[in-house]
């Protein structure tokens, strides 16, 4: 499994430690950038190629993408047939457990702002090492999200 990570300017930080947990921790990453910090990038610009690439292989890739507050770069993921994305705003690990076991979600979207670096690596974490439960009443929904348009 490949990880594609991606961030605008609110969620550049994060995204640059994230991506070096990750391979510390034996992942391959693909930074969609952004690749240098600009208060002007727009998200949507640079989280549709990495939602497009995952929606073209759902199961060869997951995602992380970073911004103030996740919710948008969520919405970008979700646009995309075959993209499940959460968000986390490091409130409460149990969403993040929960759209894996339920949702198979294959983009975990974090709030940078509402999190230290610490609560995104343990959601990261958490997001990686929790199994789809292969529910069919689980699959049966994924499958009508993913038929949606």
């Amino acid at each position: 499994m490949k990880i594609l990570i991606g961030s605008d300017h609110a969620g550049f930080e994060y995204k640059n430690q994230l991506r070096n947990y990750l391979e510390t921790k034996g992942f391959e990453v693909e930074d969609f950038g952004a690749k240098k910090f600009d208060d002007n990038d727009n998200y949507p610009e640079i989280l549709t190629p990495l939602a497009f690439k995952i929606s073209e292989n759902p199961t060869e890739y997951k995602g992380i993408v970073l911004g103030k507050s996740g919710q948008g770069e969520a919405i970008v993921c979700n646009r995309f047939p075959g993209v499940r994305a959460i968000v986390y705003d490091g409130e409460n690990l149990e969403v993040v457990k929960l759209g894996r076991e339920h949702n198979d979600a294959n983009v975990l979207s974090l709030g940078a702002h509402f999190m230290t670096i610490e609560e995104a690596k343990q959601a990261v974490d958490t997001w990686l090492e929790t199994p789809f439960s292969g529910d069919e009443r689980h699959k049966r929904r994924n499958k009508m999200l993913d038929d949606i348009g």
